[in-house]
């Protein structure tokens, strides 16, 4: 959440902003461009061009644009799409505290915190601005969408970008509970290494270079004669799939894993299928910072088990 949220020129519709498109191509019409365009896959020129007579394509500062203008490369146009067909994801979502500024809520598994390419609807963005009726709800920080717990958005467009670099210059204590296998190192142990991530790979990867990735990693319990124990994670950094990652490379990857130690498409691909069954073992359980408005120190929890 490090970049500022880029203002939508079109205001949201139930709760879904409108879809942003880079031209990549200034030669073309913009209607071959949106026809192009992945998350137009699909859809026939006739709905694109309701959209253009009924000025829903515009570009960045709201003017409204036709099926023949042509744009320079790198310009964004906004219109809305229609909404994929989704899996509904049953879980609730409590609201663990709200404020005039902030919500916070005990995020389900399964559900992302923001769209992302077939998951709009059922994401914690969308059904908390349609619970709340308030579209200005903008995420300060994100969840994997297999993760679950502690969650924290704002409320009005005037703070948000202070909460927001809360969480980009890691000024919040996050504390996880996870269940794995149990430790075959003595615990507590600090994991230090270098994790990257390419944009075109599923998994991130540990790599020779100097450190930017480090957890602390205690057993916090026992789950019984199943060979599990109980975790508690604390990221002092916070790379992309950082815990479970470190988790995996301790010989202890996290129960339900899909990606590590090794990639499970059957795994994977249940929560698509409507299969709920498997969760990954992870939960945000805790958060703690220092208010940005007031200065106080603020901890928010989750009594969810992972």
């Amino acid at each position: 959440m490090g970049r500022r949220r880029r203002a939508h020129p079109l205001p949201p519709r139930d709760g879904v902003d409108a879809t942003r498109v880079v031209v990549r191509d200034p030669a073309l019409a913009l209607l071959d461009v949106l026809r192009a365009a992945p998350a137009f896959a699909g859809v026939d020129d006739a709905a694109l061009l309701e959209r253009f007579a009924a000025g829903e394509v515009v570009d960045s500062t709201g003017i409204a644009l036709t099926p023949t203008t042509r744009c320079r490369a790198g310009r964004p146009v906004y219109l809305y799409r229609d909404l994929p067909a989704e899996v509904e994801i049953g879980f609730t979502m409590p609201i663990l505290h709200r404020d005039d500024d902030i919500v916070v809520v005990d995020k389900p598994h399964f559900l992302s915190t923001m769209p992302r390419g077939a998951h709009v609807t059922q994401t914690a963005l969308v059904r908390l601005r349609r619970h709340l009726g308030v579209d200005a709800v903008s995420p300060a920080h994100r969840l994997d969408r297999l993760t679950a717990g502690v969650l924290l958005f704002t409320l009005r467009p005037e703070v948000r970008g202070a909460y927001q670099r809360l969480f980009a210059e890691r000024q919040v204590r996050k504390v996880y509970r996870a269940v794995a296998p149990a430790p075959r190192v003595s615990m507590p142990i600090e994991v230090a290494d270098r994790i990257v991530k390419d944009a075109t790979d599923l998994r991130a990867r540990v790599v020779a270079g100097a450190v930017n990735a480090r957890t602390r990693v205690e057993v916090v319990g026992e789950s019984g004669t199943d060979g599990l124990a109980e975790y508690r994670l604390t990221p002092i950094t916070g790379r992309t799939h950082q815990l479970r990652l470190h988790m995996a490379g301790l010989g202890t990857p996290i129960v339900g894993d899909p990606l590590y130690p090794e990639i499970d498409d059957d795994l994977a691909a249940r929560p698509d299928r409507g299969d709920f069954s498997r969760p990954l073992r992870l939960v945000a359980a805790e958060l703690t910072f220092d208010d940005p408005l007031t200065g106080r120190t603020r901890t928010f929890t989750t009594d969810r088990r992972p």
